[in-house]
């Protein structure tokens, strides 16, 4: 059974539910998350090199291992149009055990699909 800290949510943002699709997509394509969740869009309101803007942005949750969350990021940065993308580890507390087994099975380095998504 995973341990609370080999667990974690990625929360990532990015400019168009395509652009997030296409990026979740390729996470867990390549196993550097069991599952990414996109909520299509929100308002978000920043400050940027000086100025408040305003967008909209679609957002993004990779369910992932803690040992993932370097290799995760950097593909993220590499795939995303922002020059600055947020990517955030966010840590879990307590879970259900077949949940989070899955979870550490489906982001394994050499994952291999199976499972049911979340």
């Amino acid at each position: 059974m995973p341990t609370d800290s080999s667990v974690i949510f990625v929360y990532m943002t990015a400019g168009s539910p395509e652009e997030a699709q296409r990026i979740g997509r390729v996470l867990v394509d390549e196993g550097l998350a069991a599952c990414v969740n996109i909520l299509p869009e929100m308002i978000s309101i920043y400050r940027w090199q000086g100025q408040v803007e305003d967008g909209r942005e679609s957002v993004m949750i990779a369910k992932t291992r803690t040992d993932r969350f370097d290799v995760l990021a950097a593909r993220v940065r590499d795939l995303h149009s922002y020059e600055t993308p947020c990517i955030v580890e966010l840590p879990l507390g307590r879970g259900d055990a077949p949940y989070l087994d899955w979870l550490v099975r489906e982001s394994a380095p050499a994952a291999v699909t199976g499972g049911d998504p979340a």
